[in-house]
């Protein structure tokens, strides 16, 4: 739930972030692991998972099983 939480604040806080948001999750809609904002496989104990850069200070975590992107977050560095 955070991850939506913080997406939502997105939009109240800063309009560009949030459209650079929306921009990336169409991108990985489109093609899981490649595009924009690159992507690379995390390690370690997010092993799975994959990050996209948003801004130099917040990346985009998320894992694709079947048709389904999960976000785990969209703030900071892999918290």
């Amino acid at each position: 739930m955070r991850p939506f939480i913080d997406f939502t604040d997105w939009d109240k806080t800063d309009r560009k972030i949030f459209a650079k948001i929306t921009t990336l999750l169409k991108d990985i809609d489109r093609a899981s692991f490649t595009g924009l904002g690159k992507p690379e496989p995390l390690k370690h104990q997010l092993s799975g998972y994959w990050s996209r850069r948003i801004t130099n200070e917040h990346r985009l975590v998320y894992q694709v099983n079947d048709a389904e992107i999960s976000v785990v977050s969209c703030r900071y560095h892999y918290e």
